[in-house]
């Protein structure tokens, strides 16, 4: 029996989501566990696998289309069933279907990975390159001008033909007849109209031996074009939002790391040794990280600074009795910010647990939605990357977002000697609207003290 696969619905905020990539075609055999396609809220990205074996029978949305949540987005089951039933197109309540979703149906149409008619218009010299992964504006592009696409260089997420790639052939001057067959050589110059290659031009190729070459030519383009994920398009417009509405100003502070260090090197010795099981210490307090223990100070530090912690509108500001922490995440997908909800409530061990947690959903996009929002205060650490200093960009509408560097050696003078230190940088950006320079230190001051007495922290 066919069954439906529907757009999932990622968060009780989120009404709709856009196709990004299809990996499977109609006529595809699929397991489960198969991923069918890509798509995108208006805060993360998530892969969408097969729950069922079968056959990929219908596609009714192409890629770009932005798909109501819960709407049958492509069918599953056995060849030659009925899958009319489930085409969305006959609901009221929803769009119909692009024309590339009709693939299905529709010789003449064909989703990426089908093959692909370059000369639609003249059906005796019409030419097929079979199992070819091309995008619709390239196919467009292929059929318009009878580019050859067996001489293409696929430049395209997962080699996939783009529009580039074929507007290269044009240039190249790769052109394709029906006389000609499908046979020859890329190396073969055309004398037919447009530059195409004729049956005369087989034929003196066939008597002439094909041209030395000298050196491999690159068969690399000089540059490429990507369209912008909706994902990118999202952060670049909140960007600019941020950068173009608030009035941000940076003040940097370091601070003794010495603390956190020997916190981090004593629970490292204590679970290599049996120590931490002895102890009872658990495996998650066991791997506690630099970055855990500076949202845990963040937690503690900014309940005290009731303006960091707070959202700020032009007729009001809103200030938090708890801390949603926002911890910037780096993934393959852009920059996610999932949030710690009542951080302040959590112990260093429950907070490390959850950021973990976090990070590898974002990293493998099955982060929820309802994760990635309702932040008072985000911080996010370049110091992995050996960042010394920084100007992090705010996420409105909070009013403050900490940077954590990486750590260096400073010195410092102890009774005349030039004793060493290990030194780690913090860089706060605040709204200046919201937060006053002296309000903005005297943060950053209590958390730097708060970090350099680690100790004395945990007892709250």
């Amino acid at each position: 029996m066919a069954t439906a696969v529907i757009m999932p619905r990622q968060g009780q905020s989120v009404e709709s989501c856009i196709i990004g990539t299809w990996y499977k075609k109609v006529g595809d055999k699929v397991s489960v566990g198969d991923d069918l396609f890509s798509y995108e809220t208006d805060k993360a990205a998530f892969d969408e696998s097969a729950k069922v074996d079968g056959e990929l029978l219908a596609i009714f949305f192409a890629e770009g289309d932005d798909v109501p949540c819960l709407t049958n987005v492509c069918v599953i089951g056995n060849k030659g069933e009925d899958v009319s039933s489930y085409d969305p197109a006959a609901d009221s309540k929803a769009s119909p279907a692009p024309a590339s979703a009709q693939a299905a149906v529709d010789e003449n149409e064909s989703l990426p990975g089908q093959a692909v008619s370059l000369v639609a218009d003249q059906p005796q010299a019409e030419v097929k390159i079979a199992d070819l992964a091309i995008s619709p504006r390239a196919r467009s592009l292929a059929r318009k001008q009878g580019a050859d696409l067996r001489a293409v260089v696929p430049t395209g997420p997962k080699g996939r033909v783009v529009e580039r790639d074929v507007q290269a052939l044009i240039d190249a001057r790769k052109f394709a007849t029906g006389a000609s067959g499908t046979d020859y050589s890329p190396h073969i110059v055309g004398t037919g109209i447009g530059g195409r290659v004729s049956v005369a031009d087989l034929a003196n190729a066939a008597t002439q031996p094909a041209p030395a070459v000298a050196m491999r030519a690159s068969t690399q383009p000089a540059s490429y074009e990507e369209k912008h994920s909706h994902i990118r398009k999202l952060i670049a417009k909140s960007m600019v939002q941020s950068l173009s509405t608030m009035a941000q100003l940076t003040y940097n502070a370091s601070f003794d790391a010495s603390e956190i260090l020997e916190f981090r090197t004593r629970l490292k010795k204590a679970r290599e040794s049996g120590l931490a099981e002895q102890l009872g210490i658990g495996l998650a307090m066991a791997n506690i990280t630099l970055n855990d223990i500076i949202l845990y100070a963040v937690s503690r530090v900014v309940r005290n600074h009731r303006q960091c912690n707070a959202h700020y509108y032009d007729d009001k500001m809103v200030f938090f009795n708890h801390v949603n922490l926002g911890m910037a995440v780096d993934t393959p997908r852009g920059l996610m910010v999932p949030t710690l909800f009542n951080a302040d409530r959590l112990s260093i061990t429950e907070i490390s647990a959850q950021a973990k947690a976090l990070s590898a959903d974002c990293q493998k996009g099955t982060i929820s939605p309802d994760k990635l929002k309702d932040g008072t205060i985000t911080v996010t650490n370049l110091g992995s990357l050996g960042i010394e200093s920084f100007t992090p960009v705010i996420n409105p509408p909070q009013t403050a977002i900490l940077g954590v560097n990486g750590l260096t050696t400073a010195v410092r003078n102890v009774n005349g000697q030039a004793v060493p230190y290990p030194s780690m940088n913090l860089s706060l950006t605040c709204d200046h609207r919201a937060i006053d320079g002296a309000p903005a230190a005297r943060f950053l001051k209590d958390l730097r003290m708060a970090l350099e007495n680690l100790s004395l922290l945990l007892t709250n």
